[in-house]
């Protein structure tokens, strides 16, 4: 893109009106700095958003070829670990699993797999091994990467060890893991921590590298070839697959991080999300890869060795551009000015800010005290279906309201939709949806196209409905209310409510849960679980911990309950349908309880209002 036309778009937006109607000059000359093995046939983006009038498809670039890795970066290995993955039999279309700390590897098997075609399936480090058990199984992955093992602080985690548990999970769920080898990365060794090893099975990384050629013919794939999975949490408790493909992924990625970080060659870009999560994909990545970016890899906590710790690393790299969690920012803050302060901070140039929306208590503390009221504040709006920016500020061109995402990136249209699918204008409040695509955004759930018309566009037919609430001020900004469904967001991370409460139901003493959040100053939501035990059960402190346990080996660290409640019953409708309103209520001590002349027994809501937690458990 050439500058006169940046800066133009970045100064006035004035493109967007173009860009409703007509998007493909824009992302077509976006398309000219990357190469193309052939060129696309047909309309530049073509769609359907209206499940009335046909399934649901987005194209971009259709009848193009090219191949991202080699867009993006032909170092580090790279080429080495993709004839090692050919060497094991991957080829284009196969999946691959990725399960590692955020370490170079990493990445350098995630562009692996793409030179050869391959899609990768990373899996957060964090979840526990059924999770990454269950994804194994549905995306039907040929090859699991892992390692030895990571610290997380202070404590080391044998990553390895939860990987063959995984794999023997996958074999008594009948999947054929035999054809599924485990390469294994020693990022610990330094630390001797021992893993479990199966010469028929396990092969180690640093083995496998020797010898081996440091070139390889990139694979030239289709526009819309599947480049990655990527699941996220369902509102029916089963993880979706979210499938995005290979150029306009590549477009929209590059493109937002250009222009909503305003990145320049000189510039130090420092994303302190994990790669398991899209954040990683998009903006730790392709995203800075794909622009020639210098960028900041991290592997810990911000509060280890000290609550310093990042402000160091800025000052050590002289970071210009700083991107994190609200819920980071609320974790540091606790801790006052003077950690922040102890350190310089004069390189940086552009904060910002992903996950969830953000408060305006911690908007104005790390703009006032870790950017010195000198550095504009970039809040953004996306989700891992979208695989970019879709609502941003544009630093140092929009005016910065703390706590709204402000307004649209090129060429995505959003609408607010009231509950009969009727669109509101002006100031108003309700279902945040989007009229036409963008290049970027997902193609469909991994193995079920039909769910992924009936999560994203049956309820509004014509539009994507991002399953969040929002409402816009009279100057037209944007601001993200929360989640409309059964998810939570705890630290940025989406759970389903429903994945928890089947968790919970598993353990033999539960015979019903339910899950609602409740407002935390540090992860903005946390899990606030009601148990109905079976019949003799006694509740006490034993079971908690047990409970927790069970939710925490199921799904993971991040989805451990933070308060457990003994529920002798639960409010519920004559019809049998649980009233979570009232539960979220109840949780945080609200007494204003509305109309409750559907409950079967209102008794039960004064029981458990007596029976509430104060503290976590």
């Amino acid at each position: 893109m050439s500058v006169g036309k940046m800066f133009m778009c970045k100064l006035m937006r004035l493109p967007l009106i173009a860009l409703t109607s007509c998007p493909a000059e824009f992302w077509g000359d976006v398309a000219k700095d990357f190469f193309w093995k052939t060129k696309h046939t047909g309309q530049f983006l073509d769609y359907n958003f209206d499940v009335t009038k046909g399934e649901i498809y987005i194209k971009c670039m259709e009848g193009a070829s090219t191949n991202i890795c080699y867009n993006l970066l032909d170092r580090n290995r790279v080429c080495q670990f993709a004839n090692v993955l050919k060497a094991q039999g991957v080829k284009k279309g196969d999946r691959v699993s990725i399960y590692m700390p955020m370490v170079v590897e990493l990445v350098v098997a995630m562009l692996a797999c793409v030179r050869i075609g391959a899609v990768h399936s990373i899996v957060f480090a964090g979840f526990s091994a059924e999770s990454l058990c269950e994804r194994i199984v549905d995306s039907q992955c040929c090859l699991l990467i892992t390692a030895d093992g990571f610290y997380r602080g202070d404590k080391l985690i044998n990553l390895k060890l939860l990987a063959d548990e995984a794999l023997q999970k996958c074999r008594d769920k009948g999947f054929p893991v035999g054809v599924c080898v485990c390469v294994c990365v020693c990022v610990c060794a330094r630390v001797c921590v021992q893993v479990p090893w199966n010469p028929e099975v396990d092969l180690c990384w640093d083995a496998l590298l020797r010898g081996v050629s440091d070139e390889c013919e990139p694979e030239w794939c289709d526009s819309e070839d599947p480049l990655f999975i990527l699941y996220t949490s369902g509102s029916t408790g089963k993880p979706k697959g979210v499938l995005h493909t290979v150029s306009g992924y590549m477009l929209y990625t590059a493109t937002t991080f250009k222009v909503v970080f305003d990145h320049q060659p000189d510039d130090v870009y420092w994303c302190t999300a994990d790669i398991g999560w899209i954040t990683g994909h998009s903006y730790i990545t392709y995203g800075p890869l794909a622009n020639g970016a210098t960028s900041v890899l991290f592997e810990g906590l911000p509060t280890h060795p000290d609550v310093s710790r990042m402000w160091e690393i800025v000052d050590k790299y002289n970071v210009t551009k700083f991107y994190t969690a609200p819920t980071a920012i609320r974790l540091l803050m606790k801790f006052g000015n003077e950690p922040v302060q102890r350190y310089k901070r004069s390189s940086l140039k552009v904060l910002g800010t992903v996950g969830e929306p953000i408060n305006p208590e911690a908007w104005q503390w790390y703009y006032n005290v870790v950017g010195e009221k000198r550095c504009p504040i970039v809040d953004t709006f996306w989700q891992t279906e979208t695989g970019g920016h879709v609502l941003t500020p544009l630093p140092a061109a929009t005016p910065m309201k703390p706590g709204s995402a402000t307004l649209p990136f090129f060429g995505v249209v959003p609408a607010i939709l009231n509950e009969s699918g009727e669109e509101l204008e002006g100031p108003s409040e309700g279902y945040l949806v989007f009229k036409q695509p963008w290049p970027g955004v997902m193609r469909t759930i991994y193995g079920s196209h039909e769910r992924f018309e009936s999560t994203y566009f049956k309820k509004f037919p014509g539009y994507y409905v991002t399953g969040d609430g929002c409402r816009r001020d009279k100057d037209g900004y944007f601001w993200v209310t929360g989640r409309i469904d059964d998810m939570l967001n705890v630290s940025g991370h989406l759970l389903s409510t429903a994945e928890v409460e089947s968790a919970l139901v598993e353990h033999e003493a539960v015979a019903e849960a339910a899950v609602v959040g409740r407002p935390h100053p540090v992860k903005g939501e946390s899990l606030y679980c009601f148990v109905t035990l079976n019949d003799g059960v006694m509740y006490n402190s034993e079971l908690e911990v047990e409970l927790k346990k069970q939710v925490r080996e199921k799904i993971g660290a991040i989805a451990t309950p933070d308060y457990i409640q003994n529920a002798p019953g639960l409010p519920k409708t004559r019809s049998g349908k649980i009233m979570r309103r009232l539960l979220r209520k109840i949780a945080c001590d609200e007494r204003e309880l509305g109309d409750i002349s559907t409950l079967a027994d209102s008794t039960v809501v004064e029981q458990l209002f007596q029976n509430r937690c104060c503290t976590a458990v």
